[in-house]
């Protein structure tokens, strides 16, 4: 993709919309290169701004480097999915805190009662805590291309695996596991179709 695809309707420049999106791919290999601490804060200091409701910021985040963190994750993962975690030079275990509420005081501090409306229903609040969490993986994965880094999300795994591992606590439930870096020797599957305006699109 180039960015001629550019439409007139996007106050984006045409190449930060490249960055982002048009020319983004999923890794499937990586370089050797690390990716910094001072890279990993401003994605979060860039991401930490999307919306969620109520201010929630279920997200959750365990950063696994070492050889021996990798051990600890690769036996949960698909095994179509442990080679390229195991190259990758880091690793963001996603999760979502279904004990969310207990900063609401401090979050949504306008609304005095926010904590105790969800302290009563454990269910809801793990529907609304994957919900919210799970839009913070998509703004992480845009913060990570942000940074002139590469994501390789995965859903496949052993959640309760991983979850037994990395959230010993509970409270935090995986979402997603995410290889970054910089892209490696011949990392992208070609590129997949995707639907027109018109096909997913309705107005009423």
């Amino acid at each position: 993709m180039t960015s001629t695809d550019t439409t007139t309707g996007l106050q984006l420049s045409a190449e930060a919309q490249d960055l982002l999106f048009r020319d983004a791919r999923t890794a499937n290999t990586f370089s050797s290169e690390d990716v910094t601490d001072e890279q990993l804060r401003a994605i979060h200091d860039l991401v930490k701004w999307g919306p969620t409701s109520m201010n929630q910021q279920p997200l959750r985040i365990v950063l696994v480097r070492s050889g021996e963190g990798k051990q600890r994750l690769l036996p949960h993962l698909s095994e179509g999915n442990r080679a390229k975690t195991e190259n990758a030079p880091l690793v963001a275990v996603l999760a979502a805190d279904t004990d969310f509420h207990e900063n609401l005081p401090r979050m949504f501090p306008h609304a005095p009662n926010a904590k105790d409306m969800w302290a009563g229903d454990d269910g809801f609040r793990a529907d609304h805590a994957k919900l919210n969490g799970t839009l913070q993986v998509a703004y992480f994965i845009l913060g990570v291309r942000a940074a002139g880094l590469v994501a390789g999300p995965m859903t496949g795994f052993d959640a309760a695996g991983v979850n037994a591992e990395f959230f010993p606590g509970g409270r935090e439930k995986v979402l997603v596991v995410v290889n970054i870096g910089k892209p490696g020797e011949d990392p992208w599957f070609d590129r997949l179709p995707r639907h027109d305006y018109d096909e997913i699109v309705t107005t009423v």
